[in-house]
């Protein structure tokens, strides 16, 4: 075992502080991680303070993972010392049911995905996350951060990136299409980053128009206010596709009226309460309301080569590992333009 820094939520709603957790031992197929930088998600805060239930304490948050290998078991293949590597959501699953063989392993049918954190391990250990000097992972759980990319900035595309390049790309967002993207957060930033590149026409839905120019800088044709109703009036009918990002209750009914006939709302941001809805808004037109998680793994290394050959990285403002608290009341404030991401050399 190797103890490592690590900064952990002692129990629920507790402010996180300075500690250090145990990493297993190098395994045969396994590598072992230097994490350079860890980018905060709102999902973070969600588990940490139990908003999506029970959850599992010491707690070392962290699903975007950017940092160096230094170490491999006898078996890898796929990694060398010194490769720049992440690590998203999961480090791992049951690789048998089809979900898992068909690519789509954060769909895992067979026990469902081991989380990167606030999850138990096939060692029946917890998992620890990002927020840590650390981490190992088996190979086949990593994905490669091309060259074109920034570390810094890459650590972001393996949640929030992900996220949104999954269902723009299965919606098939692309030339001809008209895509919404609810929230301009750090989910949002970067599906207008991510549409555009795909040759959508992008429009944001923000509650106001306090970020417009930034979205439009961020590859936006389009941003309108849902906080004036005149909004709804004037784009109903609109659109093919509609990525919410929001973690808080949308009025669904209200959202759905703007897609055309046979577009899609899909949801990437989970709020904490349950919705209500009026099935007549998904009748009338054909319309789908769905949800999407992350990639799997194949898709997720896709998405970093697309955002290498487009340039596409996150927008971050780094922070030192002390921060993280003041960081986390920000993101909940909508005070972050668009991702915190922490120096883990400040662990």
């Amino acid at each position: 075992m190797t103890t490592v820094a690590a900064y952990a939520a002692p129990a629920a709603k507790a402010p996180l502080e300075r500690t250090t957790i145990e990493r297993r031992p190098v395994g045969e197929s396994d590598v072992l991680i230097d994490i350079k930088f860890a980018g905060i998600c709102h999902s973070d805060i969600h588990q940490a303070r139990e908003g999506w239930g029970e959850a599992i304490f010491p707690m070392v948050p962290g699903h975007e993972i950017a940092g160096v290998v230094s170490e491999v078991g006898p078996g890898v293949t796929r990694f060398a010392v010194g490769d720049r590597v992440g690590v998203g959501c999961m480090v791992d699953s049951c690789r048998a049911c089809g979900n898992c063989e068909a690519g789509l392993e954060q769909y895992c049918t067979g026990g469902g995905m081991v989380g990167t954190y606030n999850a138990i391990g096939k060692d029946g250990r917890p998992t620890h996350g990002g927020y840590s000097q650390k981490i190992v992972v088996d190979e086949n759980y990593v994905v490669r951060i091309p060259e074109g990319l920034s570390l810094d900035e890459a650590a972001p595309l393996l949640c929030a990136g992900i996220t949104l390049y999954s269902p723009l790309r299965h919606w098939n967002a692309g030339p001809g299409k008209k895509v919404a993207i609810v929230g301009l957060g750090g989910l949002g930033h970067m599906g207008v980053k991510i549409a555009h590149a795909l040759g959508a026409e992008v429009t944001v839905l923000s509650q106001s128009l306090r970020k417009r120019d930034d979205g439009l800088k961020l590859g936006a044709d389009h941003y309108y206010a849902t906080g004036d109703p005149a909004t709804f009036g004037k784009l109903a009918g609109t659109f093919d596709l509609i990525v919410s990002t929001v973690s808080a209750p949308l009025d669904f009914g209200a959202y759905l009226s703007l897609l055309k006939t046979d577009g899609a709302l899909v949801n990437v941001g989970a709020p904490e309460e349950p919705i209500s809805l009026n099935l007549f808004s998904v009748i009338g037109g054909r319309k789908t309301l769905a949800g999407s998680s992350i990639g799997g793994i194949r898709e997720t290394q896709e998405m970093l080569d697309f955002c290498a050959e487009h340039g596409i990285g996150a927008e971050i403002e780094l922070i030192r590992a002390d921060g993280i608290n003041d960081a986390y009341e920000r993101v909940l404030a909508s005070d972050v333009r668009y991702r915190f991401v922490i120096d883990t050399a400040t662990i």
